[in-house]
């Protein structure tokens, strides 16, 4: 994901340290039951569409947003999947990040997807026996996103 400039700010002093952030990721799907995911230009690896939202920005403001940004789907945001805070994150040029991550179950609402800014490779809708590689935190969200279950957070020890 592209650094906003309010993160370049603060790493001008910061550093490389660890920074807590909010984060944000949709589970996107169409009409069809299809799933939404990009290849992302970093790491080369499918994932769900998600950013950083802006200084007051609301997360599901955020998650629209970022759909748009990244693939040129427009979405409506229908409930919030999980929260849970992530592992650390160290990225090649030496920083350091860990979020807060909020996953919306969002339905695509119009636009045609395909590569919207320089974030990703690819974009594109995947029926749900037929995705690509992701990593099991993806799965998860997925599978939480298609279940009828409350917001799934994790328990206290």
């Amino acid at each position: 994901m592209a650094t906003p400039d309010f993160i370049r700010t603060i790493r001008a002093s910061a550093g490389h340290q660890l920074l807590w952030l909010p984060g944000v990721s949709a589970v996107v799907l169409d009409g069809g039951g299809r799933v939404l995911l990009g290849q992302r230009s970093d790491n080369h690896r499918w994932a769900l569409i998600s950013g950083i939202p802006d200084p007051g920005e609301q997360p599901a403001d955020c998650a629209v947003r970022e759909v748009y940004e990244e693939t040129a789907v427009h979405c409506e945001v229908e409930r919030v999947v999980l929260v849970e805070a992530g592992k650390q994150v160290a990225y090649n040029n030496g920083d350091i990040c860990q979020f807060m991550d909020i996953t919306f179950r969002c339905r695509a609402v119009g636009g045609e997807a395909r590569v919207n800014d320089d974030e990703s490779l690819q974009v594109g809708w995947f029926e749900l026996d037929a995705l690509p590689k992701l990593s099991e935190h993806s799965l998860f969200r997925i599978k939480q996103a298609l279940a009828d279950e409350p917001t799934w957070f994790k328990p206290t020890s």
